[in-house]
């Protein structure tokens, strides 16, 4: 018991200074939320041209695109798909010796203080977006209180699961120590396969099927903004959010697995 409260005790003081340190870079966070915002507008104006003709895409309304791109601005540094690549870096210097030598397994080190960047990242970087866009356009307001609850819940599952795949791609490190392409891969994939550019209904079924059921991208962006918007009701919105569960247990096993086999490497180097 004793073991159990020290350690979440220590996550929660690396939650902390996750949140202290993203909220020294003032200057980065105006110039994130304003970036955002503007080409918020921009895929505002090229969703809502497609929809003149008929009033709706891709089973979405005017008023859900708008806040589809809205909201999905606002997420953009919530979820963070791009992330440093700081483990890799001290992969690459040897520092990780130091952090492996803590009383805290790597991986939840590694997701307490990015937990602690969303929280600052939700204050402010999300908020702004969202104020902008209900000023602009008539957003979608949800029907059901349950469905903020929902969308709480998968928001916070969409940054649980982006924060294990970046781990992920931090740990090729222990093989490949310059880690440029691989994180490169991953940011062109899971932008584009997660929506991030546009609603991923928009994409021929078969494929769209083939995301959502082979990758985890549709669980960063596409689930939590389909449950926001109410698309298909509260029950399709439940299933989302199982999905996005069934596939952070399913990252974070790789996680593990990968982890277990980068410090039988790292030994075997003489580390």
């Amino acid at each position: 018991m004793a073991t159990a409260m020290a350690s979440a005790r220590t996550v929660t003081v690396l939650a902390r200074a996750g949140f202290r340190r993203f909220a020294t870079y003032r200057q980065a966070t105006v110039a994130g939320a304003f970036t955002n915002t503007v080409f918020g507008f921009v895929r505002c104006y090229v969703l809502l041209s497609l929809a003149d003709a008929g009033g709706r895409v891709a089973g979405y309304d005017r008023a859900q695109l708008a806040t589809f791109v809205f909201a999905g601005q606002g997420m953009i540094a919530v979820v963070n798909y791009w992330g440093a690549a700081e483990l890799a870096d001290r992969v690459r210097t040897g520092d990780v010796v130091a952090d492996l030598l803590r009383p805290l397994d790597l991986m939840v080190g590694h997701l307490a203080t990015d937990l602690g960047r969303a929280g600052f990242a939700m204050l402010t970087r999300f908020v702004v977006p969202i104020v902008a866009g209900l000023l602009a356009f008539d957003l979608y307001v949800p029907a059901h209180l349950v469905t903020y609850v929902l969308f709480a819940v998968s928001l916070l599952l969409a940054v649980l699961v982006c924060s294990v795949c970046r781990y992920l791609v931090n740990l090729s490190a222990f093989w490949l120590l310059d880690i440029r392409g691989v994180r490169q891969l991953w940011v062109v994939a899971s932008g584009a396969g997660s929506g991030l550019s546009f609603p991923l209904p928009l994409l021929p079924g078969w494929l769209v099927t083939g995301l959502w059921l082979c990758t985890p991208f549709p669980a960063l962006m596409q689930a939590p903004l389909d449950v926001l918007v109410e698309r298909g009701g509260t029950g399709h919105a439940g299933v989302l959010v199982a999905g996005q569960l069934a596939w952070l247990l399913i990252v974070v096993a790789l996680a593990r697995l990968v982890q277990r086999r980068a410090l039988r490497r790292l030994v075997i180097q003489g580390g």
